[in-house]
């Protein structure tokens, strides 16, 4: 079961969130429930460069077992998230397609379900290689525009695992269509998409 957590903190509280960021492997690491885990800087997903990045926003993702969920969510590391933060998303989400490996590995393992017609999640991650960082982000701008502007969109933000060379984004839709929409049929994605793989 994939589990995805987004904090929003005070500025004061910024530093103790960047402190988390080192501190929270630990737990994360020893839990023999958890496969898989990413801890998350944020960004506004409009440049994806350092200056994007959101200090004040912080996420995570786990895959982790269901019989296990309900305490990992009330556990102390998300107890202590809670705490220190002015707000705070969180989603169980069931893979219904995947496709690429997440550091080696495939944590999404999906159960395809081409009846399901409600809202989606939608976590995309790529590697980019130095040499096409000056292509990519020429590029994002017109991206972002047509993410924003995609009918079917609820809510989208930059995700990341560094400030360059790891980047993604979390996307919420209203139906499996929509994302379809964007993702194949958008000029500018498949452009982009295109020109970082050449």
């Amino acid at each position: 079961m994939i589990r995805i957590y987004f904090w929003k903190v005070s500025s004061l509280r910024i530093p103790w969130a960047v402190t988390q960021m080192a501190l929270n492997r630990i737990p994360l690491q020893r839990n023999k429930e958890i496969s898989f885990w990413k801890l998350l800087g944020t960004g506004k997903g409009e440049t994806f460069t350092p200056r994007d990045a959101d200090s004040r926003r912080w996420g995570l993702i786990v895959n982790i077992e269901e019989s296990a969920l309900s305490d990992f969510h009330n556990s102390r590391l998300i107890k202590r998230w809670r705490e220190n933060s002015l707000e705070e998303f969180s989603a169980t989400l069931n893979p219904i397609a995947s496709q690429g490996r997440w550091s080696g590995k495939t944590p999404f393992t999906s159960q395809p379900d081409k009846s399901w017609n409600g809202h989606v999640a939608a976590i995309t991650r790529a590697r980019i290689k130095w040499r096409k960082n000056s292509l990519f982000w020429r590029s994002v701008p017109p991206v972002t525009m047509s993410l924003r502007n995609s009918p079917g969109l609820i809510a989208a933000i930059g995700i990341g695992e560094a400030p360059i060379g790891l980047q993604g984004t979390f996307s919420l839709w209203e139906n499996p269509a929509s994302i379809k929409e964007f993702a194949y049929r958008g000029q500018a994605h498949r452009e982009v998409i295109a020109a970082t793989h050449r």
